[in-house]
């Protein structure tokens, strides 16, 4: 079939082996390769129950059917695995340029398991799979460890070109529950703990090198389509909005709104908003726009520290999630200090939205004599020091480091933890945004934002967030179309420009597929079915779909607006019985 290999690589850590694999055209067609593929393969290969940090736990890498392509948003890869975190599905995916990296290897997915003894990097060819010594890197941060190896990779391997390169810091090394995958030193596969699980198989880091091209079914229409494309997003609001401010707008845009989640939770706005925006960061600090490969957005902002004691720090970043869960659940009031922390996540290899909440929590455990533990709003030095004390599981951090529900179980704080299935929502309060009440509790992977973005048709009156009837329906087709996204590995900001005849288009370019959004509705719903089906075979229990409690309780000041639990409960029903499933959220045997 176009657009694929018709392979994947496995990698035994343990034995320092490899063996390929043979995936049919049938499964391929079924799946679309991406989040669809990888779903196949754990349910196939991941023994049930299995210790997320176990040897036998599974992680898989997979650039989608459109990588090395020139459709626009294509440059990204997923990962896979049972999360650390939450002990149930973990995705979890990541921009930059390493997708092409991964494609030009020539295999549609690399499944890893075992462990090794001692610290390895991996080096990943169309040939071979190299197991090289990780020891002098080991406790290295993120940013070193990826010069070190783009170097050895320059200098041993002349005739290979250059190589991508991702990683773990300390966090990952010390089995951090949060800990993340980076690339490009500022982008990460950031969510549900993938770097934890690579640094239980003692895996520093993996090379990924090639010279392979797939074959696609029709470039000229690819090309057309592609040009065309250009063209159009030049005069699109959302993509000059994004090419001019980046996610940092969202500040203003939640904070107006009144669900800009401030003070661990407890509010929806926050009075320093103004000197954390967009504009703070662009009048602070040296800011250009910067953009994977093959994106014409430009989202991320190359930000540069003016003054100030981090004068000269420099990040791809602030993202809004980081801005949010440093600036509003902890209360700093400068741009400068959230670079600051942000940089100090991304070089010890740390999920920021997680790290944001943890702190929060701590703030609010220490404000109530739980625990003595110097630490306020504000403080950011003192988070600072328990960002570096969970990387090295140290005192206080040990404990954190194994997630929000072991903290708030042993504090006396689980009915005050903000979870869904032991993962920390996104930035945008559901007691404002109904529908993003109904996202963090169907989202397979925990409190997630990204699966459906549901925060976009709400917060643009495109659906009424306070209306609960008939939410569910509109909510999965939304879920479906971005589940395609997954499957094909495409940004998730391109979500405006690439409606169904969109996809349809790209598919048909690329794989040869002929499908209409009927066709292509199916094959996502049958992935959002099977992920489900591994969450079930986890242990997942409807109870783990609903809410942290204090959102029905509590509501927010500033607007009076709250989410009660029979909305809540409501909204899920409909959402299973919109899917197909039964009243306890079981699909149909496939």
């Amino acid at each position: 079939m176009f657009g694929f290999y018709n392979m994947v690589l496995r990698i035994d850590v343990t034995q320092k082996a490899f063996e390929l694999q043979m995936i049919s055209d049938e499964v391929l067609q079924q799946t679309l390769g991406g989040k669809g593929l990888a779903t196949h393969l754990l349910l196939q290969h991941n023994p049930p129950g299995v210790d997320p940090l176990g040897a036998d736990n599974h992680i898989i890498f997979a650039a989608g059917p459109i990588a090395g392509s020139n459709i626009w948003g294509s440059c990204r890869h997923g990962v896979f695995t049972k999360s650390p975190q939450t002990g149930f599905y973990s995705e979890s995916y990541s921009g930059g340029r390493v997708a092409e990296n991964i494609a030009a290897c020539g295999f549609d997915a690399i499944m890893i398991h075992g462990a090794s003894e001692t610290p390895v990097w991996l080096e990943i060819c169309e040939e071979a799979v190299f197991f090289h010594s990780a020891e002098a890197l080991w406790g290295q941060d993120t940013y070193r460890t990826e010069d070190h190896i783009k170097a050895w990779a320059k200098e041993n391997r002349t005739e290979a070109g250059a190589c991508g390169v991702v990683c773990i810091g300390p966090a990952g090394e010390n089995l951090v529950s949060f800990a993340v995958i980076e690339n490009d030193y500022w982008r990460s596969a950031g969510r549900t703990g993938v770097g934890a699980v690579l640094g239980s198989k003692k895996i520093k880091a993996i090379a990924f090198r090639g010279k392979r091209k797939k074959a696609f079914a029709d470039d000229d229409l690819m090309r057309t389509f592609a040009k065309q494309l250009a063209i159009t997003a030049k005069e699109n609001p959302g993509v000059i909005a994004y090419k001019t401010k980046g996610t940092p707008m969202l500040v203003d845009i939640m904070n107006g709104a009144g669900g800009f989640p401030t003070r661990y939770w407890q509010k929806g706005r926050f009075e320093g908003a103004h000197k954390i925006n967009a504009d703070a960061l662009h009048q602070r600090c040296e800011v250009k726009p910067h953009a994977c490969l093959k994106c014409l957005m430009a989202c991320g902002r190359l930000a540069t520290v003016k003054e100030g004691r981090h004068k000269g720090l420099q990040v791809e970043g602030p993202e809004y999630e980081t801005i949010y869960a440093f600036g509003g659940l902890c209360e700093i009031d400068s741009i400068e200090e959230i670079i600051f922390l942000n940089d100090l996540c991304d070089r010890l290899g740390m999920d920021t939205i997680s790290a944001g909440n943890l702190a929060g929590l701590t703030i609010e455990a220490a404000r109530q004599g739980r625990i003595a533990y110097r630490i306020d709003y504000g403080d950011v030095d003192a988070i600072a020091q328990l960002i570096a004390d969970i990387a090295a599981r140290k005192d206080i951090g040990d404990l954190l480091a194994r997630g929000i529900r072991a903290a708030a179980e042993t504090w006396g704080m689980a009915d005050q933890a903000i979870h869904v299935k032991g993962l920390e929502p996104a930035g945008y309060d559901p007691r404002v945004l109904k529908g993003m009440g109904l996202a963090y509790g169907s989202s397979d992977r925990g409190a997630c934002h990204l699966r459906a973005t549901f925060y976009k048709p709400e917060l643009a009156g495109i659906v009424d967030p306070e209306k609960i009837e008939g939410k569910a329906a509109v909510f999965a087709e939304w879920e479906d179309r971005l589940t395609l996204f997954d499957t094909l590995i495409l940004c998730r900001f391109y979500r405006d420009l690439y409606q169904w005849d969109q996809l349809a288009t790209i598919i048909k370019s690329t794989t040869g597929l002929d499908l209409d959004s009927r066709r292509m509705r199916g094959i996502a719903a049958a992935v959002t079915d099977n992920t489900r089906r591994f969450n079930l075979r986890e242990g997942l229990q409807p109870l783990d779909d609903m809410l942290p409690r204090r959102f029905y309780k509590e509501v927010l000041p500033e607007t009076g607006k709250g989410i009660t639990e029979e909305q809540m409960q409501r909204m899920m029903a409909d959402y299973y019985a919109a899917r197909g499933w039964d009243k306890n959220g079981t699909p149909p045997e496939d």
